[in-house]
């Protein structure tokens, strides 16, 4: 539905963060420039038909209870057709975009097979990444430009949320379940941010007494260099700062309950 002229830009195809960007933008401005001419308007009417004490009672075609335009030629049916027809036209237009551009959110663009698809379970209180060799990651999520990352999302213990509110994505872990969501960084974004783009990772869910400090990051970096290091994987495991690991979460929970004695 959406021409994917539209939906892609330089060397990759467009983040979410950029579509919903632009959908704030447009509603932001339509609407702005719709609420400008109804306030204008209605200022202009308040001027016009204000009584200045020099009205004829015999020429003011008051209207009546219940009585509605029947298109007989007067002003007033052309002024309220006019107005829902206008109406109609940009509500069905915003309908349309809208619909169209959230239909390549949900779907997300076609990756030809070169997509990564990457687990992604949460627990209290971290993230841990499993890659499609095996390979593990404990609260940093490494994955290349312009490419699109595919994440399965559940949970070990209890109900979190994963997402980054920079990347605009945002999925529930629960435990027995897996939720999908995708996202994709350009290499232009990469280079802008010093050859590495990094994006914090947070738990939208409250999950308990350790919530707050279960945070992650996504690193992006250039096609070369993930495949470098992907290479270097090879099932094995690896704990990183950022976050509450495992053994972060047995030490926030041990200050916690320190805390409370």
């Amino acid at each position: 539905m959406i021409d994917s002229l539209i939906l892609q830009q330089g060397s990759g195809w467009r983040a979410q963060a950029e579509v919903f960007d632009e959908i704030f933008f447009v509603f932001l401005a339509l609407g702005t420039l719709v609420g400008t001419i109804v306030v204008a308007y209605t200022l202009w009417n308040v001027y016009k038909y204000r009584d200045d004490g020099n009205r004829s009672d015999e020429k003011f075609d008051a209207p009546e209870v219940g009585e509605l335009p029947t298109g007989q030629g007067g002003p007033k049916a052309k002024k309220l057709f006019l107005s829902f027809g206008l109406s109609a036209i940009v509500v069905i237009s915003l309908v349309v975009y809208a619909y169209g551009i959230l239909l390549y959110v949900e779907d997300g663009p076609d990756a030809n097979g070169d997509n990564i698809e990457i687990m992604v379970e949460g627990y209290q209180y971290g993230w841990e990444y499993e890659y499609p060799n095996g390979h593990t990651e404990t609260g940093e999520m490494i994955v290349p430009a312009d490419t699109r990352i595919d994440i399965a999302v559940t949970s070990r213990d209890v109900w979190h949320n994963f997402g980054s509110s920079e990347l605009r994505i945002k999925s529930d872990a629960i435990p027995g379940d897996t939720n999908t969501n995708w996202f994709s960084v350009s290499s232009e974004e990469v280079q802008a941010q010093g050859g590495e783009a990094t994006y914090m990772v947070e738990c939208f869910e409250l999950c308990g007494p350790g919530h707050s400090a279960m945070e992650g990051q996504i690193t992006v970096v250039p096609q070369d260099e993930w495949e470098t290091w992907y290479e270097g994987t090879s099932g094995n495991s690896s704990n990183v700062e950022g976050g509450a690991g495992v053994d972060g979460a047995a030490s926030i929970d041990a200050a916690i309950g320190g805390a409370s004695a």
